[in-house]
């Protein structure tokens, strides 16, 4: 019963102040000096990217298959395509990823969500680590989405060169 809860906690915490915490990711995300090049990103994109995560926390969190529901979000927020596009290095978006993932446990600690009895221990970590599972996959499919993203340009350029030889 006790798990329940501070999962339930943590997963409110979420979805009721997604927007909060999304706007304090983006300013860690603007300020940081690891994620200069994100500064090209329109603030309502990151803001909207930010939010719409935390908000479907709960959902990755409780699915059986938490990599496809994983997978089925980047999908159709499509972050990696839109990254590649602006010419954010993959470092700074991977970093902008990490200081996502960060917020939610700033933030908690900030409304004091965990309980540090003895007792709320294990539930702690357990929920702790089934976050940072669902942020593992979702920087394993943005970083495989842009690796593709790489490779079809690199693809398309050498098309291009050959064509152009060829003429």
């Amino acid at each position: 019963m006790m798990q329940r809860s501070m999962i339930d906690k943590l997963m409110e915490m979420s979805n009721r102040h997604a927007a909060d915490m999304a706007e304090l990711w983006y300013k860690s995300l603007s300020t940081n000096p690891r994620t200069v090049s994100c500064l090209t990103l329109p603030k309502q994109f990151c803001i909207f990217q930010a939010t719409t995560l935390y908000s479907s926390l709960e959902s990755m969190y409780q699915a059986d298959d938490c990599y496809s529901e994983v997978e089925k979000l980047m999908n159709k927020l499509d972050i990696a395509s839109e990254l590649y596009k602006r010419g954010v290095p993959i470092e700074d978006a991977l970093y902008a990823l990490i200081l996502l993932r960060r917020r939610i446990w700033l933030y908690a600690d900030s409304q004091a969500v965990f309980n540090t009895s003895p007792n709320d221990m294990y539930n702690c970590v357990e929920s702790i680590n089934r976050v940072l599972l669902i942020f593992d996959y979702i920087t394993y499919i943005f970083s495989r989405k842009y690796h593709e993203l790489t490779i079809n340009a690199f693809k398309e350029a050498s098309q291009n060169k050959a064509s152009i030889k060829s003429k």
